[in-house]
């Protein structure tokens, strides 16, 4: 997030897109209905009728796939009255130039039918949000899990500077991480072109700082991605993985070739709390301590660190993921010497910049968000306040891009997939509380009741549901939250696994993949 959580009480607009607040980030949710309540207004544009529209100024309900068409034609109706910053682009900004001509064929009229929205409605959000003095951006993996992912990204960067809304308390681009230390695992070097501090793999300078430090050569030469291991494993090219809390014969895509994939891999070592999907697959299980159990930081969506302190001892075998990592360079003849967390900790401060002031001390009472580039230094809460990191923001023009899969006669429905307030990701920690499961246990599936009733079913009938990868048998949960055309699972549940139907096309540039569209068809069993 470019601001903190806090700062949405103070907004004047919210503009949230592709993200279900309320049931993923219930507490960032609860900030959102005070500052409605506040007077701020809400744009919504999502393809489900998500509980934040039930109070939106204005809901969107665009069709899968289109973020970038309705982006992009918002900013076609601000710049066409004259509604735009424009101080705030010629001291800030570049490129405005060719972002106009690019955006000139983006006209309300002709996206509302990409869309099927209608343009008025358009116009009415384009309005709106050119007006507020500060207006917040809120994105999740609606926006991000799409052949677009990136693209719509940068659309809404352009989106935001072109209404001078970067660098501003309460306003914003604020992405919203989908699991408590995802911040943290990324700020850390898991992404396969970063050392620790999004500091580039390529970059000689940077690489020979980490060199230095931990007396080892390190490679030029970015990694693979999630799905380009996986795809590995499957042809032979991945001989060897050690997967550490993560489950992907749960999350990933295509999930039957996933399975042929890892049980493929010669070696398969994982570490987690609990036995999992994946973890069964394994030739070695290496039982880790949660948080519970261990002293250590999280990273939270708004760049907070935070303390996480030890409350009780490790249960049984388990020991907390640094123990076992240090453990292993031991004894595989690399001598490591951590006795803390707070040890590791120094040696980030000493190598990633934005973690420059950060000591275990300095967070015994508040979190701090980077960058924090001293230990005098009190954080960052707004990015981008006096200039961006690169000088001049720069506005990428970008078209809207086609989902790889489109209804067609054989697979007529548009399914899109997502997360629900009782269960969190794979259930592999909320499956094992009973007060939940009473909420909410078993899969389903969400079809608009016109559908349901076209297609002969009723409301709890048992259907197959099918997209060229596979199958899942669920149940039918009649409803008027989505569209006709366009159907909802949730990825939780072990009984119907949702990504056996998903799609493994990705993203050209992250590489992640298209969980949000896949084609599909409903049966009566």
């Amino acid at each position: 997030m470019t601001n903190s959580i806090g700062e949405i009480l103070d907004t004047d607009l919210m503009f949230v897109i592709g993200s279900n607040t309320t049931e993923n980030h219930p507490v960032i949710g609860n900030f959102m209905r005070q500052a409605k309540k506040r007077g701020a207004k809400l744009i919504v544009a999502d393809p489900r009728k998500i509980d934040l529209a039930k109070i939106a100024d204005i809901y969107l309900q665009i069709k899968p796939g289109s973020n970038i068409a309705l982006i992009n034609a918002m900013m076609h109706e601000i710049i066409k009255n004259d509604w735009h910053d424009k101080e705030y682009i010629a001291k800030r900004t570049e490129g405005f130039e060719k972002l106009v001509e690019h955006l000139q064929d983006f006209t309300p009229e002709k996206v509302a039918e990409v869309c099927g929205i209608k343009a008025k409605d358009i116009k009415k959000a384009a309005q709106m949000y050119a007006a507020a003095d500060k207006a917040g951006i809120f994105y999740a993996m609606g926006i991000t899990q799409h052949l677009s992912g990136v693209h719509a990204t940068m659309a809404l960067s352009n989106l935001a500077m072109l209404c001078g809304n970067i660098g501003k308390a309460s306003a914003g681009i604020n992405p919203l991480r989908g699991q408590n230390n995802v911040q943290g695992a990324s700020d850390m070097g898991c992404l396969p072109g970063d050392l620790p501090g999004y500091q580039k793999v390529y970059h000689e300078e940077k690489r020979r700082k980490f060199e230095e430090a931990w007396g080892v050569k390190l490679p030029a030469k970015a990694g693979l991605t999630l799905s380009e291991i996986i795809h590995g494993g499957e042809n032979g090219k991945i001989k060897f993985l050690y997967i550490t809390g993560e489950n992907p014969m749960m999350t990933d895509p295509d999930l039957k070739n996933v399975k042929k994939a890892l049980s493929s891999i010669e070696f398969l070592v994982v570490q987690d709390i609990f036995l999992t999907e994946t973890a069964v697959l394994a030739d070695v299980v290496l039982p880790a301590s949660s948080f519970a159990e261990k002293d250590g930081t999280f990273t939270n969506t708004e760049r907070r660190i935070q303390r996480v302190r030890k409350a009780i001892e490790p249960i049984g075998d388990s020991k907390p993921d640094w123990v076992i990592y240090t453990e292993l360079m031991n004894l595989m003849g690399y001598p490591q010497n951590y006795q803390h967390p707070a040890d590791i900790m120094a040696e980030i401060a000493a190598l990633v910049p934005e973690y420059a002031g950060i000591t275990y001390e300095r967070l015994e009472e508040v979190g701090i968000q980077w960058p924090c580039l001293d230990q005098d230094h009190p954080g960052t809460p707004i990015l981008h306040q006096d200039k961006f990191d690169r000088g001049k923001g720069l506005f990428v023009t970008v078209d809207n891009i086609s989902s790889a899969e489109l209804a067609d006669y054989d697979y007529p429905f548009i399914m899109t997939t997502g997360r629900n307030l009782y269960q969190y990701h794979a259930m592999s920690m909320t499956g094992k509380v009973d007060e939940l499961n009473k909420k909410s246990s078993e899969s389903y599936i969400e079809i608009n009741a016109a559908t349901v009733d076209r297609l002969g079913l009723k409301d709890g009938d048992q259907v197959k549901v099918s997209s060229r990868r596979g199958s899942v048998t669920t149940t039918v949960k009649a409803t008027d939250k989505i569209a006709e055309e366009v159907m909802f699972m949730p990825m939780h549940f072990a009984d119907a696994k949702v990504n056996y139907l998903t799609n493994t096309a990705v993203d050209k540039l992250a590489k992640i993949p298209e969980l949000k569209v896949a084609a599909v068809r409903v049966e009566k069993v």
